[in-house]
């Protein structure tokens, strides 16, 4: 049994409800798009973000049916941004599979994209949940936000450690809020608690993404390839690090790699190597347990309990993965 499979045993039963709701959510009576969506659903991942609301929901009440349509909301606007973000991308994989853009061309991506948004909407608006149509669309709002933030940055290469936060926080970070929000708001919590958790869940989104940005310089034997994001020209924390401590020749060497050089594997080893060697990898590492420390303390206010023990061993999980 994984690891994962572990931490999710007390709220099992529920996922397993989850999935079916989730797949009926997705129901079209057009045969092209029942088929996508099946596919969609047979590669789905690991769950981590229903968890997260189930945890949650858990933690500051009861698990109720509105909980199953908040996490399937969650799912269904997650899976949409991901169908769009590999067209954007131009990525034909995902997960080790082909991507819906590689199957069945952009056109077609985009579409579905648009179609499990609206069904997400629909869902909300159809059961009245507009607490939580408000939380998951605020977190949507974000992701396009900071995806377009990035882009923007990353023309001129001009990010410094606030922006690079800015960045995260909006792009990866707000979603994971949403589901912590999503949950405790799905058992009538009231409007501090609900903020409490989306404040756990931003900072466990933010140390979920420093780790992801470490994988691309190989702290781990397995994971992503590395160099990937900065053949996307994508400025992370290790590197923002690193060149914060060079001097203004070496910075502005390794910038122009980045910027000109990036398709070239031999000159991504050489700023990886510049990035582990100048203690950017620790100093990332030391701000993802900063902010895991952070939503620590704002968990432990909570009266300990089996949700409470799930989503501290969830937090650890997002933070030792491998992968």
């Amino acid at each position: 049994m994984s690891r994962l499979d572990e931490i999710k045993r007390p709220i099992e039963k529920e996922l397993d409800v989850f999935e079916e709701k989730f797949k009926s959510s997705m129901k079209s009576s057009v045969p092209l798009l029942d088929r996508i969506t099946h596919y969609i659903v047979k590669r789905k991942g690991k769950q981590i973000r229903p968890m997260f609301v189930f945890f949650s929901a858990s933690l500051c009440g009861e698990i109720t049916e509105t909980t199953h349509r908040g996490a399937a909301l969650v799912e269904l606007l997650h899976t949409a941004s991901l169908v769009h973000d590999d067209v954007v991308d131009q990525s034909y994989e995902r997960r080790g599979f082909f991507s819906v853009n590689a199957l069945w061309k952009n056109k077609i991506a985009v579409l579905v994209g648009d179609f499990l948004l609206a069904k997400g909407l629909l869902l909300s608006v159809n059961n009245n949940d507009f607490n939580l149509l408000k939380i998951v669309s605020d977190a949507v709002q974000q992701m396009s936000e900071g995806e377009l933030l990035q882009i923007e940055k990353a023309r001129r290469l001009d990010i410094d450690e606030s922006v690079y936060y800015e960045v995260i926080r909006q792009k990866t970070a707000s979603l994971i809020a949403s589901c912590c929000a999503s949950g405790a708001a799905s058992t009538g919590a009231d409007q501090e608690t609900i903020e409490k958790m989306r404040l756990f869940g931003e900072k466990v989104g933010l140390a979920f993404q420093i780790k992801d940005d470490l994988f691309d310089f190989g702290t781990d034997d397995v994971g992503k390839p590395l160099g990937i994001d900065i053949k996307e020209k994508k400025i992370t924390l290790p590197l923002i690090y690193a060149l914060s401590k060079s001097s203004k020749s070496e910075k502005h060497r390794i910038i122009n790699l980045v910027k000109n050089h990036n398709e070239d594997s031999q000159k991504i080893a050489e700023v990886i190597y510049f990035v582990r060697n100048s203690g950017g990898l620790a100093y990332a590492e030391m701000q993802m347990h900063r902010f895991q420390d952070e939503a620590f303390e704002i968990l432990n206010s909570f009266p300990e309990n089996d949700a409470r023990t799930g989503l501290e061993q969830l937090v650890r999980f997002t933070t030792e993965r491998k992968k």
